[in-house]
């Protein structure tokens, strides 16, 4: 046996059941071992046996299921802005002529012939054109021994619509009590079903935008150095092993490499969290799409474009889009055992009351089995609950962009949170200082010439604490990794760390050692100052918790759920965060690669929810069960997310835990009363309880129970936009 794993872009995918029968009908060909096909992701990986079974002929049985195999993945990617353009247009056609039928019912615009003969060809335009793609997938459906909503849906709708329209065009076939017409249910079934798939269709379109952001988040162009010295601007993906580049102020790095020359403070922030930039020099490695903040270096390339530490986060993402989520998909399941019961019962239904010489009740009885146990209850017991989840959410401060996520909030056995930007609030701050206020305003006036987030701190802190005027500054020296060296009135100061003032013979004096060393045993930052070789004192560097952080623990703590902080933070800062939180499990120092493999192990043990803002987060949100981030976040993070929290309150994150809780209480009340309504129903309207009540349940009446079980579906969901969470 010869094994070969084939990853293949599949197109036309509409629903969940598109992936499922393609897993179900390539299972059953000899020669293919593994199938897992994503609807999410319109990816598939298959494992074949080459001896018995091709790629060529997993390609033909694909696409003679009516499916496209892409191997280019922009052609993929214009397939599924062209299917998702096709649907919304379904819908709201379908919807505006859906409107125009009730419209037409309750106004009496025209006389009741020509009303009839207007709403006919209304609901002939959404039967045929918004309904199609419920008859050609419930073909594709019953092809691959598949019954779902799709069967449900062209089953009942086509009943109520033939039925109503035989007795609009040949009354005389019924009697008098019997002529009624049921156009506008056929309708409302189809437009509420692509409001559904609709909403799905749309969470997954914008499901893969961040990938290309991400793909364009690594700079285009490098500056290449020749061997004659000289510097070329090249294309970035052209960049071989052993070549080397020049990278200024300003710049992004372009490939992973090593410095050979110079040094420069790099924003390693997309890639560790780190809030303040990190002192490189020569031997350091740096990594592409890393901000060179300030000074100029020249690196060794060490990895091409597709093997950096940015294009493994890439690879990362996608795989972790492709994910199944393991969502119960109660109304497809049951579905499958309903469809054919239903067919099955209406059959026989015929056959009976024909036996016993009644061919016109025949008739009517086995139609209305089939609209009384058309699916509008059961298709709205789940988009219109997520449809008031979803607006609840909004009102809440909650946006769910991906609303299958609301099934599986309420199993989360692991929140898993990142500190900067997060719980913290990801700004550098000044706490304290033990620096003399008389000298703040020749610091002021030194610190507003950096752009260095730290000096803009100081800056910030000096302005609050009152009016300082500035002074002239003789020389300025930034030194990268360091801090500043500048001259003001012959008197020359030192603003920066330890390192810069041991480099000028500057011993930090006692009375100021105190306070320094207090502060990095909080495991705050210190920048030390001093003037004419003698220390002033120092700054306290802080990034706070967020008001409401220690709260938001608590509340998951009380759900049963274990927090865990896990941050590119060094273990000092990670652990006194902890602490304060009182959260016990930390993992430190990690890159996006170590923090994606983390949460894959946690998933071995429960389902995991992951809490980031950064880009660095972008591939633990995806992989996570649950991804959510901050709308301060980056647009590749919001774009990876489940849930971005609007208002950026952590407190909404228990918020959408009870709001799950809430949803699928609902959902399931939903589901019940429509698979009971249809219990009750369908023995009534098969004339069951004939000899006991004397009559028998009419399609009219059958129209009506239908339609109540709608109402109370859709008013039994409305209770989530009032109730308290």
């Amino acid at each position: 046996m010869s094994k070969e794993k084939i990853n293949l872009n599949i197109s036309g995918m509409t629903c969940v059941n598109c992936s499922n029968g393609i897993e179900n009908f390539l299972k059953r060909k000899e020669g293919v071992l593994d199938t897992k096909v994503s609807f999410a992701s319109n990816e598939g990986e298959f494992t074949i046996d080459t001896d018995l079974f091709s790629k060529d002929n997993l390609i033909a049985n694909i696409e003679k299921l009516g499916y496209k195999v892409e191997e280019d993945f922009s052609k993929l990617e214009e397939e599924q802005i062209k299917s998702f353009e096709k649907l919304k247009k379904l819908f709201f056609t379908s919807m505006i002529f859906t409107l125009g039928i009730f419209a037409l019912v309750f106004l009496n615009l025209f006389d009741d012939k020509t009303t009839k003969m207007i709403i006919f060809l209304l609901a002939s335009i959404v039967q045929f054109y918004g309904g199609a793609r419920f008859y050609l997938l419930a073909y594709k459906s019953l092809s691959n021994r598949n019954y779902d909503m799709n069967v449900l849906v062209a089953l009942g709708t086509s009943a109520a619509y033939f039925y109503s329209t035989f007795v609009l065009f040949l009354p005389n076939l019924f009697p008098e009590h019997l002529r009624f017409i049921y156009f506008d249910g056929a309708a409302v079934i189809i437009t509420f079903v692509l409001l559904g798939r609709y909403l799905e269709a749309r969470s997954k379109q914008k499901a893969s935008d961040f990938l290309k952001k991400l793909m364009n988040l690594a700079p285009q162009k490098a500056n290449k150095i020749l061997e004659d010295g000289q510097i070329k601007t090249v294309l970035a993906n052209s960049l071989e092993v052993g070549n080397y580049i020049l990278v200024k102020s300003g710049e992004k790095i372009p490939a992973d490499g090593k410095i050979i020359e110079g040094k420069a403070d790099i924003d390693t922030s997309m890639i560790t969290g780190e809030a303040m930039p990190v002192f490189k020099q020569i031997e350091d490695e740096v990594l592409s799409g890393t901000l060179n903040t300030n000074g100029v270096i020249k690196v060794k390339v060490l990895k091409q474009s597709k093997d950096t530490t940015l294009s493994k986060i890439i690879t990362l993402l996608k795989s972790a889009q492709s994910k199944q989520i393991p969502i119960s998909r109660f109304a497809d399941k049951i579905a499958n055992i309903f469809v054919p019961t239903v067919i099955l019962i209406s059959i026989i239904t015929f056959i009976i009351w024909t036996l016993l010489g009644e061919l016109q009740n025949a008739i009517l009885t086995s139609i209305s089995v089939l609209i009384i146990s058309c699916p509008c209850a059961l298709g709205l017991a789940t988009p219109i609950a997520i449809v008031s989840s979803v607006s609840r959410g909004a009102k809440e401060g909650l946006l769910i962009k991906n609303p299958e996520i609301l099934e599986i909030i309420k199993d989360i056995k692991y929140a898993v949170f990142d500190k900067t930007g997060t719980l913290t609030k990801g700004e550098i701050s000044v706490e304290n200082t033990d620096i003399d206020p008389k000298y703040f305003s020749s610091i002021l006036s030194i610190e507003s010439l950096s752009e260095h987030p730290i000096s803009k701190a100081i800056v910030n802190y000096i302005k609050q604490k009152k009016q300082f005027s500035t002074v002239d500054v003789d020389n300025i020296d930034i030194i990268a990794g360091k801090g500043i060296k500048a001259k003001i009135n012959d008197n020359e100061f030192l603003l920066g760390n330890e390192k810069l003032l041991l480099e000028n013979s500057v011993k930090i004096e006692d009375k100021h050692k105190e306070f320094f060393l207090k502060e990095l045993d909080k495991a705050n930052g210190a920048i030390l100052v001093s003037i004419n070789n003698k220390t002033v004192g120092s700054f306290s560097l802080i990034d706070k918790l967020k008001d409401d952080a220690i709260s938001l623990i608590e509340n998951i703590k009380n759900e049963g759920i274990e927090p865990i902080l896990l941050t590119g933070d060094n273990k000092v800062t990670a652990s006194k965060i902890a602490e304060q939180l009182k959260i016990n499990k930390v993992y430190s120092e990690v890159i996006p690669t170590q923090k994606y493999e983390i949460i894959s192990n946690l998933q071995k043990d429960g389902k995991v929810m992951f809490v980031g803002d950064g880009i660095n987060d972008a591939p633990s949100i995806k992989k996570a069960d649950i991804g959510i981030t901050l709308n301060s976040g980056s647009d590749i993070t919001k774009d990876a997310g489940d849930i971005i929290l609007i208002n950026n309150e952590l407190l909404s994150i228990s918020k959408s835990i009870n709001l799950s809780k809430q949803s699928i209480k609902i959902i399931k009340q939903n589901l019940f009363w429509a698979f009971a309504y249809n219990a009750v129903g369908i023995p009534l309207a098969a004339g069951l309880f004939y000899s006991l009540l004397g009559h028998m349940l009419t399609p009219m009446y059958a129209g009506i129970a239908m339609s109540f079980s709608s109402v109370s579906v859709v008013l039994n969901s409305l209770r989530l936009k009032i109730k308290k969470i």
